[in-house]
């Protein structure tokens, strides 16, 4: 009979823990506010504890932990990680010979169902919730946008070639807008 308590105990002691954590606020921490783009160290805000993409030959490898959208987000940028920049690209219709920053955002996003049609860096501004997300937050300005995407940017600047990329190098949001989808 202990024995069962004990495991009763645990039991309950896991759900009251998974209940704590998903009462949280998306992206808690004590680092986690919303600054509104001020603070330029992102990655502690960028993905839940242990759910950090994994970069591989520049191709951006999903944790397990992450939930299905998330995963198809990161599976559509990879998609067009080599695409070349061009400007306007990925506007137009979502498969492009090449994507510009707001495109190439969008085109990952609606892998995921999160947008409907491309958005621009200042449509991007007013998207969705104000404030860092869980697992993927969008940096906004009236001329760039890029994305942190499970612990991972997501850019077509200050990455590999010249095009959209992944980078494990977090780059200052000052000046931008934090958005991100509800509950994400």
């Amino acid at each position: 009979m202990a024995s069962i308590d004990k495991k009763l105990k645990a039991g309950a002691a896991a759900v009251a823990a998974a209940a704590m954590l998903a009462l949280a606020p998306a992206g808690a921490s004590a680092a986690c506010g919303s600054s509104g783009g001020l603070s330029a160290d992102t990655s502690t805000c960028a993905a839940p504890a242990g759910a950090k993409a994994k970069l591989v030959d520049g191709m951006a490898i999903a944790p397990r932990s992450a939930p299905a959208r998330i995963k198809a987000v990161i599976a559509a940028a990879n998609r067009i990680r080599n695409k070349p920049y061009i400007y306007g690209g990925g506007h137009g219709r979502w498969e492009d010979r090449g994507y510009d920053c707001s495109g190439s955002v969008s085109y990952a996003l609606h892998g995921g169902n999160f947008v409907t049609s491309p958005l621009d860096s200042t449509s991007f501004m007013r998207w969705e919730k104000g404030g860092r997300g869980r697992w993927i937050t969008v940096y906004a300005n009236g001329g760039h946008a890029y994305a942190v995407i499970a612990g991972l940017r997501w850019d077509t600047s200050m990455t590999p070639g010249n095009g959209p990329g992944w980078s494990e190098q977090m780059r200052s949001s000052a000046g931008y807008v934090l958005r991100h989808p509800a509950g994400y």
